[in-house]
């Protein structure tokens, strides 16, 4: 981070913070996909989708994180997509504990049908995850280089996603989300073995269709994205915290030629 001393930027950050792990939050991710960026206002969004975002409270955002809420894009039954707050963090319905939430931020779209918390949300609950860019780690020896990866230049996307709706006492309810992953395409393959499924824009009538229950056909569609309509590129430490919610995040970033990643 500018102006900060090296010792300030290995420092250990361990509190709670709302919305968010109890964890040291220097560290990346532990997840596939485990940060993205949303940027564009909501606007900008319900042109991309076709969707009404009257009644959304939102802001651009650079650093999303697990058990945070963000839009999500779901079949309202109509013509026009509904799009929703929810918590990124599946918690299944006849989930006892939403704690679980904190280990279900990814499924696995070669197993995603079997899956006792994602089965059902895939045969009926898909949705959209909007964003606009995700961050990965690499990892070398005990380094870890964040990396930015976009569709094209920044342009606005959307990850395949389930949603749940659990009900817990007092009436509590949580409506929460999970993104669906994959293998890497060759713009990933050298930064992790898993990345998240992004779908073309012409997949999202069929992927949000709650009545589509081919599920062939659906798994088709979670493939590695084309690698030559993606760049990717380094960006700083600013981004390891995930108190940190600035265009910083995204920034390209220039490491020391002492950096061998």
């Amino acid at each position: 981070m500018a102006g900060e001393s090296p010792q300030a930027l290995g420092r250990v950050l361990s509190h709670r913070d709302a919305g968010c792990f109890d964890h040291d939050f220097r560290l990346e991710s532990k997840f596939m996909c485990g940060r993205y960026r949303l940027s564009r206002r909501k606007e900008i969004l319900a042109e991309h989708f076709g969707a009404d975002l009257d009644d959304v409270d939102w802001e651009p955002r650079y650093n999303i994180a697990p058990t945070q809420t963000a839009p999500v894009v779901r079949s309202s039954g109509g013509d026009v997509p509904k799009v929703s707050m929810m918590r990124w963090g599946i918690v299944p319905s006849w989930a006892v504990d939403p704690a679980i939430g904190a280990r279900t931020i990814n499924a696995r779209a070669e197993t995603v049908a079997s899956k006792p918390s994602f089965g059902v949300p895939f045969r009926t609950q898909r949705c959209l995850v909007p964003a606009d860019a995700f961050y990965e780690w690499r990892r070398r020896a005990k380094q870890k280089q964040p990396f930015c990866f976009e569709v094209k230049d920044g342009a606005t996307f959307a990850f395949a996603g389930l949603w749940d709706r659990w009900h817990g006492p007092d009436h509590h309810l949580i409506e929460s989300f999970t993104i669906l992953t994959t293998t890497p395409n060759k713009l990933m393959a050298d930064v992790h073995e898993r990345m998240p499924v992004i779908l073309a824009p012409e997949s999202y009538q069929c992927w949000l269709d709650s009545r589509m229950r081919d599920e062939s056909r659906l798994a088709a569609l979670l493939r590695p994205y084309d690698s030559t309509a993606m760049r990717r590129y380094p960006v700083g430490p600013y981004v390891n915290y995930v108190t940190n919610d600035s265009p910083e995040c995204s920034m390209p970033f220039e490491y020391p030629a002492l950096f061998d990643f």
